[in-house]
C-alpha cells in the first residue's frame, strides 16, 4: 500500500468537487399555473365547437396533437362552479407549485353541487398548504 503524500503547497485549499462551469444559478421567472392555462384552453375548444369551427373533440385532439381522452379531461374544467373557474383564472404568476393541480381539480369537476365543490376546494388548498 501506497501513502497519501500531499502534492500542493500547504496554505493551498484542495477540493474533490471540480470547478464550476457557469455562475450561479439565475433566478427562476414567475410562471401562470398550468392549470390556468388549461381552463383558458377549454373555454377556447368549448367556443370552437359552439361556433362550428370543429366539429367535435375528436377533431380537436388531432388538431392538438392529443388524445380524445385528455381533450376531455381538460374539458371536464368547464363543469366547475363559475366562482372557482373565476378563482382559478384569478391565481397569480408564481415560481413554485401551485396550490392546485389540474390533475386534482379532477375530483372537484367530479361533484355536481357547486357548494360541495368549493368545499372540496378549500380541503385540497388547505392540504397542499
Amino acid at each position: 500500500m501506497g501513502a497519501l503524500t500531499r502534492r500542493v503547497a500547504a496554505n493551498r485549499i484542495v477540493s474533490a468537487l471540480p470547478e464550476p462551469r457557469y455562475g450561479p444559478k439565475q433566478p427562476k421567472e414567475p410562471k401562470r399555473p398550468r392549470v390556468v392555462g388549461l381552463l383558458v384552453k377549454a373555454v377556447e375548444w368549448r367556443g370552437l365547437l359552439e361556433s362550428g369551427q370543429v366539429r367535435s373533440q375528436a377533431e380537436i385532439a388531432r388538431r392538438e396533437g392529443i388524445t380524445r381522452a385528455r381533450v376531455t379531461q381538460i374539458m371536464a374544467m368547464l363543469r366547475l362552479a363559475p366562482e372557482i373557474r373565476k378563482q382559478i383564472l384569478s391565481m397569480p404568476r408564481m415560481v413554485g407549485r401551485p396550490a392546485i393541480s389540474e390533475r386534482a381539480l379532477r375530483t372537484v369537476v367530479a361533484l355536481r353541487n357547486p357548494a360541495e365543490q368549493a368545499a372540496k376546494l378549500r380541503e385540497l388548498i388547505q392540504r397542499s398548504e
